[in-house]
C-alpha cells in the first residue's frame, strides 16, 4: 500500500473530519465571544468602573524615550493587564458554555442508556398469549 493510500485513509477517518469541524467551529465561536467581550461587556464593565477603557489599563515601567525632533526614539515599556483580563473573561465564558453543553451531552447520554430497550416482538406475543389463556 501506498504512502498516498495510507495518508488517504487516516484523512477520511470519522474522527478526524469531526475533530476538524470541531476546531473551525471552535475559532468561530471564539470570534463571537471574543466579540461580545470587547463590544458588550467590557464597556458596561468600564462604565462601572468609572469609565475606564480596560483596552487602555497598563502599569507603565519605563516611559518612552522622546528624541529633540519630538519623536519617539525609544517605546514605552508596560504591563498590559487590561488585555489580560479581557482574554481571560473571553477563556471563561468559552469554558462555561462548553461546560453546559458537555452537561447537556451527558445528560441525554444518561437518558439515553436509563431507557430499557423495548422487549422483543416474540415476547411480547408470548406474553398477550398468556394474558388470553389466563382469561
Amino acid at each position: 500500500m501506498g504512502m498516498i493510500q495510507e495518508f488517504k485513509e487516516f484523512a477520511m477517518k470519522g474522527n478526524l473530519i469531526d475533530m476538524a469541524v470541531g476546531v473551525v467551529m471552535g475559532a468561530a465561536f471564539g470570534k463571537i465571544v471574543s466579540a461580545f467581550v470587547d463590544g458588550m461587556v467590557m464597556p458596561a464593565v468600564g462604565m462601572l468602573s468609572g469609565g475606564q477603557d480596560f483596552s487602555d489599563m497598563k502599569i507603565v515601567l519605563k516611559d518612552a524615550v522622546l528624541g529633540p525632533d519630538g519623536k519617539e526614539t525609544a517605546a514605552a515599556v508596560a504591563i498590559k493587564y487590561g488585555t489580560f483580563l479581557t482574554n481571560v473573561l473571553d477563556f471563561l465564558i468559552v469554558a462555561f458554555v462548553m461546560f453546559m453543553v458537555i452537561k447537556t451531552i451527558n445528560k441525554m447520554k444518561k437518558a439515553e442508556a436509563a431507557a430499557p430497550p423495548p422487549p422483543p416482538a416474540q415476547e411480547v406475543l408470548l406474553t398477550e398469549i398468556r394474558d388470553l389463556l389466563k382469561k
